[in-house]
């Protein structure tokens, strides 16, 4: 019954491929009640799997969506994959990274056949410098709005409680800055200060007449929603879509995916 699970639309495979060839890749999103953000992660699986014939592409979500990592990697499993590389949709090392994502590898390890799990960084900064594909895709987006000249940048983000994520999100707001030549402060849809009307009015407040935001969400949802309209109304002359399927992303993904590993889960 699991096996032929692999093969249902529902389980989002965007890639085939028998056991024995190249490793299926696992993505693992964050999840939302709002629909759009599912279907943000199934077309960046769709981009990735487009740019590595012959891969097996899944698409799983921590919550909201189905399936979950751990029914993805019993599946591959049962089916006679003996391994596979898991990379993290999320761009901050936070709570997700340290505690979730390990957890539904090792249930899966503790229900299933064996299968050898490589888990990659997550997409933010794994060190101290961001990677050039992240910052290449936000400015992407920041293009895709036309804004014109500024001369001030809200590099707006999810949020979290975590300080170590947030230096991270702040060493991308730095390099942001680095790449246009004027002031970038990160902003925060939740857990930390500044929000973004926040940080756009106090930019304006120090002599700024242009601020743009760069959104740091890989997809649409009511965080990025709710970061647009604040900033609209505090003024801000654009705001960049999330990163979804743009073709930096993907590239970074693949990164990852070649990348040594960080972890590893045998089961």
């Amino acid at each position: 019954m699991r096996a032929a699970r692999l093969t249902s639309p529902a389980a989002t495979l965007t890639g085939s491929g028998a056991a024995g060839g190249a490793a299926p890749v696992v993505l693992v999103a964050h999840g939302s009640r709002d629909p759009r953000a599912a279907d943000a992660t199934r077309a960046l699986a769709r981009a990735v799997s487009a740019a590595r014939p012959g891969t097996p592409v899944w698409a799983s979500w921590l919550d909201h969506t189905e399936p979950g990592p751990t029914q993805v990697l019993r599946d591959l499993a049962v089916a006679g994959h003996r391994r596979a590389v898991l990379v993290p949709l999320l761009l901050t090392a936070a709570y997700h990274h340290r505690v979730d994502i390990p957890a539904a590898v090792a249930a899966a390890a503790r229900s299933g056949p064996p299968l050898s799990v490589r888990v990659t960084d997550v997409l933010g900064p794994a060190d101290d410098t961001p990677d050039p594909a992240l910052l290449a895709g936000l400015c992407r987006r920041l293009g895709e709005t036309r804004p014109g000249r500024f001369d001030a940048l809200v590099l707006a983000a999810a949020g979290t409680r975590d300080a170590r994520a947030r230096r991270s999100v702040g060493r991308v707001a730095d390099a942001l800055g680095v790449e246009f030549g004027v002031p970038c402060r990160v902003a925060y849809a939740s857990a930390a200060p500044p929000a973004t009307g926040v940080a756009v009015s106090r930019l304006r407040a120090s002599g700024a007449r242009r601020v743009a935001v760069a959104a740091y969400f890989l997809a649409p949802g009511l965080f990025h929603d709710a970061v647009t309209e604040a900033a609209g109304a505090a003024g801000a002359v654009a705001v960049a879509a999330p990163l979804t399927d743009a073709p930096e992303l993907v590239e970074l993904v693949l990164r990852r995916v070649d990348d040594r590993p960080v972890l590893a889960s045998t089961g």
